[in-house]
């Protein structure tokens, strides 16, 4: 059985290394994986995408509408536009913080309202305040591993690999702190 998982967020929020401790801890138990990832003007604050697929055997890592088993959202908005790549009984994780787009920021568009309650009419949504977690950690640009956290709750990984993937991943001068962003996440 295949696990699809989308990743999304906004350039310079850290979903590229969250796809890379997702893609550790499946590749330490043994799983095939493939990762691809989609850059949309990523520098300028524009859409990051990841998909990770794992399991006995993968040939793509694209997904498709419909497929993704989970969605984990770094930011609402971008959360609302993957809503449609969510396959029926499909949980989103979502971050609860927005992030303006250029178009909002120069004033060409607003940014949507009730975001988070639209979605959870929908789905399974998991809101969570991963800014807050992040700065109970010591650094709001752990986020992404609170994440991460939370995702890896929802799965039958044991806590320990996760850790484990997040030592062997995350850069040593910042690894204590997302290991309390990670220890949040998981027991939010």
């Amino acid at each position: 059985m295949t696990k699809n998982i989308m990743i999304v967020g906004v350039g310079g929020q850290g979903t590229l290394l969250a796809s890379r401790i997702l893609g550790n801890v499946v590749i330490n138990e043994g799983y095939d994986v493939k990762v691809s990832e989609v850059h949309g003007m990523s520098q300028r604050g524009g859409s990051v995408v990841t998909y990770v697929k794992y399991g006995d055997a993968v040939y793509s890592p694209i997904i498709d509408l419909g497929e993704a088993d989970i969605i984990l959202a770094f930011e609402m908005l971008e959360a609302y536009r993957a809503l449609p790549y969510l396959k029926k009984g499909g949980r989103m994780i979502a971050n609860t913080q927005e992030i303006d787009p250029m178009p909002v920021i120069t004033g060409a568009a607003e940014y949507p309202a009730d975001i988070e309650k639209k979605l959870a009419e929908k789905i399974d949504l998991v809101p969570v305040d991963a800014l807050r977690l992040a700065e109970e950690a010591g650094n709001i640009k752990a986020v992404n591993v609170a994440l991460i956290g939370v995702m890896a709750k929802s799965t039958d990984i044991p806590y320990e690999k996760w850790a484990e993937a997040v030592r062997q991943t995350v850069p040593a001068k910042f690894l204590d702190v997302n290991l309390k962003a990670f220890e949040l996440g998981y027991n939010l």
